[in-house]
């Protein structure tokens, strides 16, 4: 037996070559120090420029500790089980939709309320008052990580969920939105994705941890 290939065997183990070099180059890397990652990776949060950065586990520790320009993302959800909100309280935060997200900005020092639209991420304006009267019935929020943790409220329709989330499942939702809202009301496939994303969510990581809110 011969050891050398011939014309088509060779072309052959240069396509298997190039195709491992093509799935080699597509695999995610930390935006840090281009480390190849693991599918469930850790994230800082920029904070500065509120950008989302994928990062291997020595940069997220090694960056997270400096506290100066990164904040690690926590991986944690859970259900806020006995959340107490009435709709007139809801109202109270001026809110144009039923799907919305809080957290603590470090960089303003206040509570911001953010909403998904088929732009992205919009701010509203929050009365601080109104706020305080929801730490008050759910103690909860107090303990949110400052950037890094939001609550994420799903009021649409009959639904009535609210969520203590990192705040990158928060801007995967708006991204979703925005990626495939159709027309005036979004269109149906929207709100199935909406619906999906929320039912992953209750299904992350073996079951979501539910937690009184008081």
């Amino acid at each position: 037996m011969t050891d050398i290939l011939n014309n088509g065997e060779r072309e052959s183990a240069f396509a298997v070559l190039r195709k491992f070099a093509r799935q080699r180059s597509n695999a995610e890397r930390c935006e840090l120090c281009s480390a190849e990652l693991i599918p469930e990776h850790s994230h800082l949060l920029e904070i500065a420029k509120r950008q989302v950065l994928c990062a291997c586990d020595p940069c997220a520790i090694l960056f997270s500790e400096t506290g100066a320009r990164y904040r690690r993302i926590p991986r944690r959800a859970r259900l806020l089980s006995d959340f107490k909100v009435t709709d007139q309280e809801w109202e109270a935060l001026m809110l144009p939709i039923n799907l919305a997200f809080f957290y603590h900005d470090s960089a303003k020092a206040r509570v911001v309320a953010m909403y998904p639209s088929p732009t992205g991420a919009t701010e509203s304006l929050l009365s601080l008052d109104a706020w305080a009267d929801l730490e008050v019935q759910n103690p909860a929020l107090l303990k949110m990580e400052p950037d890094v943790e939001a609550l994420l409220v799903n009021r649409v329709r009959s639904t009535r969920e609210y969520f203590l989330v990192p705040i990158d499942e928060c801007y995967r939702l708006v991204g979703l939105i925005r990626a495939n809202w159709r027309g005036l009301s979004g269109g149906t496939e929207v709100w199935k994705d909406i619906k999906g994303f929320f039912d992953g969510l209750k299904m992350k990581r073996g079951g979501l941890n539910e937690v009184a809110s008081a």
